[in-house]
């Protein structure tokens, strides 16, 4: 048995969880529309491009958790993951789930994108083990900020020692999934690094380290 790790977004689902989170805050009128939008497709850009400030991102992302209440922001959940996660869930992706699960793998879903937002794309998917960024709660209400190491480029290195050190795990005969060059910290750190539909960047650097290049979007 080995550890089976998933990046999520771009490599299980054929978008961004983050993105369309706030593509959904813009279209239901929950955030000014306008600028919003424009900031969130400049954080995107920027995620593409590796240059992301990810502490001025989540100040960013996690302000609309701390403005609304619980009970809507669990109404809006439900229905963003109706609309915009359930038909990006990637078949061929649920099928190598599957294969690990038949070998008896432990899987792991790590990702930059914050709990709220991914811990049911995660039980959707059928994997248990999450690893997110973590937006704080004080006295069962959201502040906005970030708790914890957040789970992007180095950061996902060191948020998985931790796991495997809580969770008596290794990374023996461990896999990786991952679209993007954001991911290189961890690929560069498992036995078996595979590039799921990768951007350029990580195409160029699978081929010439003769990594496996798989594509879940037949």
């Amino acid at each position: 048995m080995a550890l089976a790790i998933f990046d999520l977004d771009n490599t299980l689902l054929s978008g961004d969880s983050d993105y369309l989170w706030g593509q959904f805050l813009v279209e239901n009128n929950i955030v000014d529309g306008t600028w919003y939008q424009q900031a969130n497709q400049d954080f995107y850009d920027q995620y593409l491009a590796g240059t992301m400030d990810i502490f001025e991102f989540l100040a960013f992302q996690l302000k609309p958790l701390a403005d609304n209440s619980l009970v809507d922001l669990h109404r809006w959940r439900k229905q963003y993951l109706t609309e915009k996660i359930e038909p990006i869930l990637l078949l061929e992706g649920r099928s190598f789930i599957a294969q690990h699960q038949q070998q008896g793998d432990t899987l792991l879903i790590i990702t930059a994108t914050n709990s709220f937002i991914t811990t049911p794309i995660a039980e959707k998917l059928g994997i248990q083990n999450l690893i997110a960024t973590e937006p704080e709660i004080v006295d069962g209400i959201y502040t906005g900020k970030v708790t914890g190491t957040p789970s992007y480029q180095q950061g996902k290195v060191e948020r998985l020692m931790d796991w495997l050190n809580k969770h008596s795990q290794t990374l023996e005969g461990s896999y990786f999934y991952s679209d993007s060059h954001n991911d290189l910290p961890l690929l560069n750190l498992v036995d078996h690094p595979i590039a799921v539909d990768p951007d350029p960047k990580l195409q160029a650097i699978a081929q010439q380290k003769d990594w496996k290049i798989l594509s879940f979007r037949q």
